[in-house]
């Protein structure tokens, strides 16, 4: 176990920083730790990738953390299925993604919200609260007690986030089957936001689904709504909510199991573009706005100065696409129409154009993808194809090596893999 050894100890500070931004009380943190640290050595030997030990540790003690809130819960006396896991998530800065337990709270008497805080949330002793309060330990008991009681009168039970949601799009990728279609294409008034899916007017709303390929299983849903109008710098657009759950683990903001962001974008007669983005990591709200150069448009943008996405699309003729073979113009930003095809999923009939985005990402990392849009300008269907060494430096192999069985297409004489596709609930 000499290599479980020397990837925990490059890894231990990861850990210890996951956990201790859960967990406020340090006691428990520490256990939270050791108990994560004993499994993994116990697991170590189902881990096929080395090279993934620190996501899969982390993992692990994602799931610990969230069986510490669960028995916080139960101690609570509120019914598990009523609780969002985030909901009793206590970060460095405090309480954190916990509004339904944060809400009731509030509607109680303040030394009702204060030993309740003290005792389940801070973990303290029943004789440190006494000490804190300057109160007998026998009234300590009694007040947790009627608080307690009191709590659970309040607590109304929110609905559970996604339910319905999350009923709707599969577990597993539906079969689908593309063809092309030998006539000319069609024009196509795409108005969506670029790898978002959503139309940014008012009253939009829609889910979407991520699922990576071989095991074709459903690996991030995502909710999206559009909650009013909102202006950046002066400029003028939309609020979108967007609710992530299961996100990957780059999209997770600190390894949160349900990530909110809010999202301004702007939709033109020309082009429709993201203006701002915001989310919650550690306590502390984010924002990222077009005014941030580089680092703004690196993941969340797209081409010149941000001008964002053509809305009336047509072929231009820079990038080309024959079966499994694509070539492309020499340009920094590449998103051209490349043909008509008909796309058949879930017992529907699509009649589409296809849509290639070839681009240049952080650190060189070079992305195609595929998208098939329909006569209403909205996505049936998305596939993401990786350069063979993307993010080689992260994982140590090709991705002919890590997805040997996946599709494979040329750009340009290189070799990309297919990784995963998303569908959204428009092809339900």
């Amino acid at each position: 176990m000499d290599g479980f050894e020397e990837l925990l100890r490059e890894n231990l500070p990861a850990l210890e920083r996951f956990v201790k931004f859960r967990i406020s009380n340090l006691q428990d943190a520490e256990d939270v730790i050791q108990e994560t640290m004993e499994k993994a050595f116990l697991k170590f030997g189902s881990l096929k990738d080395e090279a993934a030990f620190k996501p899969w540790l982390i993992a692990i003690a994602r799931n610990l953390c969230r069986d510490h809130y669960r028995n916080a819960a139960k101690n609570l006396e509120v019914p598990l299925e009523t609780i969002p896991e985030p909901a009793l998530t206590v970060g460095l800065h405090g309480r954190a993604e916990e509004p339904p337990v944060s809400e009731t709270l509030e509607l109680l008497r303040e030394e009702e919200r204060r030993i309740l805080t003290l005792f389940y949330l801070k973990g303290m002793p029943q004789s440190e609260i006494a000490k804190k309060l300057g109160i007998p330990v026998g009234t300590v008991k009694s007040r947790l007690h009627y608080a307690k009681k009191r709590f659970k009168e309040a607590y109304a039970g929110p609905e559970k986030k996604g339910e319905k949601e999350m009923k709707k799009l599969p577990e597993i990728m539906p079969d689908y089957k593309i063809t092309p279609v030998n006539e000319a294409v069609f024009p196509v008034k795409w108005e969506e936001l670029m790898g978002w899916f959503i139309v940014p007017k008012l009253g939009e709303k829609l889910s979407w689904a991520m699922y990576d390929f071989p095991e074709r299983k459903r690996t991030e849903l995502c909710e999206m709504e559009v909650l009013g109008k909102a202006m950046v710098h002066g400029i003028e657009g939309v609020e979108i909510r967007s609710v992530e759950y299961d996100p990957m683990e780059c999209n997770s903001a600190g390894g949160q199991d349900v990530v909110e962001r809010h999202l301004i974008a702007q939709l033109t007669d020309t082009h429709c573009r993201m203006l701002a983005m915001s989310y919650t990591e550690d306590g502390v709200k984010r924002f990222y706005t077009f005014l941030d150069g580089d680092d703004f448009l690196d993941n969340w943008g797209f081409g010149e100065d941000n001008c964002g996405n053509e809305v009336d699309l047509a072929p231009k003729g820079d990038i080309k696409k024959d079966g499994g073979v694509i070539t492309t113009a020499d340009k920094k930003f590449l998103l051209d129409v490349v043909g008509r095809y008909k796309v058949e999923i879930n017992g529907k009939e699509y009649d589409t154009v296809c849509v290639v985005d070839h681009a240049t990402y952080m650190e060189g990392e070079m992305v195609t993808t595929e998208q098939y849009i329909d006569r209403e300008g909205r996505t049936i269907l998305w596939r993401r194809f990786n350069h063979d060494e993307w993010a080689f430096a992260r994982y140590g192999k090709r991705w002919t090596e890590m997805l040997p069985d996946n599709e494979r297409i040329t750009v340009n004489g290189e070799t990309y893999v297919h990784w995963y596709d998303c569908i959204t609930d428009r092809i339900l």
